[in-house]
């Protein structure tokens, strides 16, 4: 009997064992749809650039739009922020910082817009790097210039795949940001670095 009791036992482990694994690994036509979701929301906001019918104003909006349904500002400006800064805030400090945080954000994404000439986005592989989190590599490329993207996306439960960061040219977006707010909270408070968001708009140091 504990014979029969070990091996209903092994197998029930290897049964949990694939079903987890099965579970936390994604298709590859999941992956997939992930690429060409991305790609969509890429190649929306380049279409929008190009269109020459729409006012500057216009172009803004609908990239606003577009990107909002793309990123997840709200998780960046926390994992920017950094775990032992973010917990000790009250809530109405989370939401102040978070708010001025990708206003800030957008706002630097479309200044950077303006610069746009005649890039196209190749929107490279997807691969999944863990449970429920992949990556897409793209690469933003002009006649003399190819530069590597990549973005990093997780698996709301409300919304589903959502961009939480962007490494441009090894360079992660989060990372920087949590190193520059470190750098101030090491000489401030909290409270001098939101004064300094709210008056100057300024994200870094």
């Amino acid at each position: 009997m504990q014979i029969i009791n070990k091996k209903i036992m092994y197998r029930t482990l290897i049964s949990l064992f694939a079903v987890f694994f099965a579970a936390a690994t994604l298709s590859a036509d999941e992956v997939n749809e992930i690429r060409a979701m991305t790609k969509e929301k890429v190649d929306l906001v380049i279409q929008t650039l190009k269109d020459t019918s729409l006012s500057k104003k216009e172009k803004k909006e609908g990239i606003l739009k577009t990107i909002d349904g793309l990123f997840d500002f709200n998780l960046m400006a926390r994992l920017s922020l950094g775990k032992e800064n973010w917990k000790p805030l009250s809530k109405s400090k989370r939401k102040e910082f978070s708010k001025l945080f990708v206003e800030r954000l957008k706002q630097s994404y479309l200044d950077k817009l303006d610069l746009y000439t005649d890039e196209e986005v190749v929107v490279g592989e997807a691969k999944q790097t863990k449970k429920n989190r992949v990556e897409v590599l793209t690469f933003l490329v002009s006649k003399d210039d190819k530069k590597e993207m990549t973005y990093k996306l997780y698996k709301s439960k409300k919304k589903g795949w959502l961009v939480y960061d962007v490494v441009v040219l090894g360079v992660s977006i989060v990372a920087t940001y949590r190193s520059q707010f470190s750098g101030i909270l090491k000489k401030g408070s909290m409270e001098q670095l939101l004064e300094r968001m709210r008056s100057t708009g300024e994200l870094g140091s």
